[in-house]
């Protein structure tokens, strides 16, 4: 009974206790997160200059064919007035739902620009606005609903398109027709590549595939580690007259000839942005850009790395992971980084040049900070940065030192990269219209 009592006025003395208020200014825990970037980076965030840069030639290039990694088809600096309008909208199909996407940036060539809706349907309008024609690939036995995502190329008098039915098919791009399909096994949400009677792309994520653009037939095949974490949408492959550079879901890049498909060479762009969960998945999301003898290539889990092309050993790493592929012009590399920010850093060392922070989270609030805004391109034209956002806004920037240049609004919000061709900047919007400006 004794005992009992000591222990009862020890309990009630404890509640007398005041709790201690410590002094200072009360802070979220999440505070950090809501710049995008973990307490340890705000410093490296701040070191930004302003540095002259030669950029090349602005060039009134009349097509885009695929995209920009391959040297061959790419325009360093396509050209587009200092204060382009809106010149004419047209719709290309189903946009963006909460199970399907739109992932292909269009292709423009001969007068025409070709699309791929968020349900596998393809379609070409021309260049002043009209509708010409509309291709449906979904197969019979499936639902316009049942796969998505998928990538477009145009090259040797055929537009060639990946769906996420796990097909590339091969059109006649004055009409639609059909030329040819070749079942890819997996996913075909990689974007294709053309070069010399050859299409590349990868399936799956996990098979990197050259396939004969006359006929459809397989001309070789490589494989890579499988991983079931993927992000929508894969990457383009690059190519130089000897190598195609594929980046694969596992993090891995590889090198291989293009006569043959023998690997060369074979990378783990690896790396993880600390405090971030999506940081787990090693997604090559940044494609494999070449110049010269150096391949950039990032994955969004948080590095970017600059490679020799012919042996795939690593120049520098960046700890910065771009979302799409980087654009490098007058010996910079200018990316949309996995934190939101636009950066410019030396492309031959990787160093940070300066960076413009963009949209981040959908709500200001820390605890409705779920959603993120996505951000595509970069693209160089007219002499200024050029990146198109779900917010609504296509944003221009001063590639000397990242200062905004103007905006223009995207009804609905821009869910790929912009294209630029014939003075003509194309995006399409989430809601699965296409509107061009100049």
């Amino acid at each position: 009974m004794r005992a009992a009592m000591v222990a009862v006025l020890a309990v009630t003395a404890a509640c007398d206790e005041r709790e201690v208020i410590l002094p200072g200014k009360r802070e979220d825990l999440r505070a950090a997160l809501s710049t995008g970037a973990p307490v340890e980076d705000l410093a490296a965030r701040q070191g930004n200059r302003s540095l002259p840069i030669s950029l090349p030639a602005a060039r009134n290039n009349a097509d885009w064919l695929q995209r920009p990694g391959t040297p061959a088809t790419r325009t360093d600096n396509p050209a587009l007035g200092p204060a382009p309008v809106l010149a004419w909208s047209a719709p290309i199909g189903a946009g963006d739902s909460r199970r399907n996407r739109i992932t292909a940036e269009p292709v423009v060539a001969g007068g025409r620009v070709f699309t791929l809706d968020a349900e596998a349907k393809v379609t070409a309008t021309s260049t002043a606005g009209a509708t010409l024609w509309q291709a449906d690939l979904v197969p019979s036995t499936d639902g316009a609903g049942d796969a998505t995502g998928g990538g477009l190329a145009v090259g040797g008098g055929r537009l060639y398109v990946s769906s996420g039915f796990g097909r590339l098919t091969a059109l006649d791009p004055a009409t639609g027709a059909v030329i040819w399909q070749q079942e890819l096994q997996a996913a075909g949400n990689g974007a294709p590549t053309f070069a010399n009677g050859v299409v590349y792309l990868v399936a799956g994520d996990a098979t990197a595939w050259a396939i004969e653009a006359d006929t459809g037939r397989i001309r070789w095949q490589l494989s890579s580690a499988p991983d079931s974490n993927n992000v929508l949408g894969g990457p383009a492959p690059a190519l130089t007259d000897k190598y195609a550079i594929f980046g694969f879901g596992s993090g891995e890049v590889q090198g291989a000839f293009r006569n043959g498909g023998l690997r060369a060479w074979e990378v783990i762009v690896g790396g993880r942005r600390l405090g971030y969960a999506r940081a787990n998945i090693s997604d090559i999301t940044g494609d494999p850009v070449v110049l010269g003898s150096t391949v950039y290539v990032g994955a969004q889990s948080g590095r970017l790395a600059a490679l020799d092309v012919s042996t795939g050993e690593r120049l520098w790493t960046a700890d910065e992971g771009p979302l799409g592929p980087v654009w490098v012009a007058g010996g910079s590399v200018f990316l949309i980084s996995d934190r939101n920010e636009l950066l410019r850093l030396d492309a031959a060392t990787g160093d940070r040049i300066w960076g413009a922070e963009l949209p981040f989270f959908v709500k200001d609030r820390p605890r409705r900070q779920k959603e993120v805004f996505a951000h595509y391109g970069p693209v160089l034209a007219g002499g200024r940065i050029v990146i198109a956002s779900n917010d609504g806004w296509l944003r221009f920037y001063d590639p000397a030192s990242g200062a905004p240049r103007g905006s223009i609004e995207v009804p609905g919000g821009a869910t790929v990269a912009p294209v630029v061709a014939g003075g003509t900047l194309y995006a399409v919007s989430t809601k699965g219209m296409l509107y061009a400006y100049r």
